[in-house]
């Protein structure tokens, strides 16, 4: 057997092993959820076969390819909830400070448990501890503006000690999808540039 058909051979294998564990673990599951796992077999087939794509985003949380996660959920000091409510509704949704940084993806600030806790979420560049050091240099202000509204919140004026108290709070997705892993936020706002102005150079030439 050659190297090639070998490695057709194990890959299959260990595709075979892991539709066993899947239907295993769906054993007993709703009917819904049986029926859904056999329909659906080819394009999970597909999926499992796929190399891996998770790593890791340094200390904590999942990165693919340039992107990574973070996620935390963080308890409100008194009063904490209703200042920060009107802060994020007074900027009506123009952050500017995260454009400042250049490699935020995106943001979610999310008030649960009866406005006692923030879940808040981000894509963003890069590792954990260099993304935090980032924030400190950039814009120190913002960052302790929003986040001096949570319990034991050390302050950007020392950035291990912000990094550590995010950390502790963080909770890393076990599972995360990103449609385009290797381009920065830079480079997808680039390209939108790019893209406008081919559609305005097609325009003039239509």
């Amino acid at each position: 057997m050659t190297t090639l058909e070998q490695t057709r051979t194990t890959g299959q294998d260990r595709v075979a092993e892991k539709i066993k564990k899947l239907r295993e673990l769906y054993a007993d599951a709703p009917e819904i959820g049986k029926a859904a796992l056999e329909n659906g077999l080819a394009m999970l087939t597909e999926a499992l076969a796929a190399p891996g794509r998770a790593q890791t985003a340094g200390r904590i949380g999942a990165r693919q390819g340039k992107v990574s996660e973070l996620t935390v959920f963080l308890p409100f000091v008194k009063g904490g909830a209703k200042r920060l409510r009107g802060f994020l509704q007074l900027l009506d949704g123009n952050f500017r400070a995260a454009d400042a940084v250049g490699t935020v993806h995106n943001m979610r600030f999310v008030f649960v448990d009866d406005d006692t806790k923030l879940l808040f979420a981000t894509a963003y560049d890069g590792d954990f501890d260099p993304y935090i050091d980032d924030f400190a240099a950039k814009i120190p202000n913002a960052m302790d503006l929003w986040l001096c509204n949570f319990e034991g919140f050390p302050g950007m004026g020392n950035p291990k000690a912000a990094a550590d108290w995010i950390a502790k709070h963080q909770i890393a997705a076990e599972a995360w999808y990103v449609n385009s892993p290797n381009l920065t936020g830079a480079e997808t706002r680039r390209l939108e540039k790019v893209g406008q102005a081919v559609e305005e150079l097609l325009d003039k030439i239509g």
